[in-house]
């Protein structure tokens, strides 16, 4: 029986590794023992930031709405529960771009918020 040799296979993993690891600063791009840990540690990153991304997102959409509400005399917690109250759902994303590009309709948004607030908490704030 013929032996079967492996160099094909060896050399398509490798090539993909090297690949992957283009970019990298010294041994990491082309010596494949540590090649492959960088690029094992890089997809980890990868993985986690892409949900990190969501919540970083998440946070800067609230610190702009709370600046925009603020203009209008209400503060973020109490302007999304008059969003709440008033039956109005809309994503964080779609209210900080409108507050950015579109201040007039975010102003009326607000306003219909306030209107659903009872009248002693929207005059505390």
């Amino acid at each position: 029986m013929a032996r079967v040799k492996r160099g094909v296979t060896s050399h398509a993993k490798h090539k993909k590794v090297f690949k992957a690891a283009k970019g990298y600063y010294g041994r990491r791009k082309n010596t494949i023992r540590i090649a492959k840990q960088a690029v094992e540690k890089g997809l980890q990153y990868a993985y986690r930031d892409r949900k990190n991304r969501k919540r970083s997102f998440r946070a800067l959409w609230i610190q702009r709405l709370n600046a925009a509400v603020r203009e209008h005399g209400l503060t973020y917690s109490r302007f999304i529960d008059g969003l709440s109250k008033a039956g109005i759902v809309v994503d964080r994303k779609a209210l900080s771009e409108l507050a950015i590009h579109e201040p007039a309709a975010f102003g009326a948004v607000v306003a219909q918020a306030k209107a659903a607030l009872p009248a002693e908490t929207a005059q505390a704030a």
